[in-house]
């Protein structure tokens, strides 16, 4: 009665992604599978299969869902960013994000998704673009692309060296003043360095 119930109400959709999301931060990726899934939404084993036509689909939905929340937390942390410190700012929440989150990052980076999930990739290009507005607006003139995924990939490799251990995260202080210390880093060290080139 309870699967019936469930599917009926439209409900079958959020209660697997809710699922999903449970396994991942209780057990990890090693425990995401359909049939766990099913077994925690309390619906039948083939039941995900109306929505998900496998694991990978599954896992994408879960990574797109992941994305709108992140991009929710870097909002939050500047709603305009326009400077190195504004910058820092959201690089911070995206790193926090990360370790609040750790098993629903790796599935959003890590794991393997489905490439035609146009939820996915929508939400991996609300992102990108979001990145890219901030550098157009930090700094003008430049090739946003370019810095973006410069800019981009400091971040995200600071997030997985925090969430691998390899940085020290015993504490959000101390965290938040890392990113924003690499980050500050980045743009001091520009002009230095065209600066040292010229004089050559």
């Amino acid at each position: 009665m309870a699967q019936t119930s469930t599917y009926h109400h439209g409900d079958l959709r959020a209660a697997c992604l809710r699922a999903a999301r449970e396994l991942l931060e209780e057990d990890g990726s090693a425990a995401l599978s359909m049939r766990a899934v099913a077994r925690r939404a309390g619906v039948s084993a083939t039941a995900p299969y109306r929505h998900y036509a496998d694991r990978e689909a599954l896992v994408s939905a879960v990574a797109a869902e992941g994305y709108r929340e992140l991009a929710g937390s870097l909002a939050a942390a500047h709603p305009a960013p326009s400077t190195p410190d504004d910058m820092a700012a959201v690089a911070v929440a995206y790193v926090r994000f990360a370790l609040e989150h750790p098993a629903l990052f790796r599935a959003m980076f890590a794991e393997p998704c489905d490439p035609a999930s146009e939820e996915r990739v929508a939400a991996t290009a609300a992102i990108s673009e979001y990145v890219r507005g901030i550098v157009r607006a930090a700094f003008p003139g430049t090739d946003p692309e370019i810095l973006s995924t410069t800019v981009w990939a400091l971040v995200h490799g600071l997030a997985f060296l925090h969430l691998d251990g390899k940085l020290d995260a015993s504490t959000p202080e101390v965290v938040a003043a890392r990113v924003t210390a690499a980050v500050q880093a980045l743009f001091t060290a520009s002009p230095a360095l065209d600066a040292a080139a010229d004089t050559r």
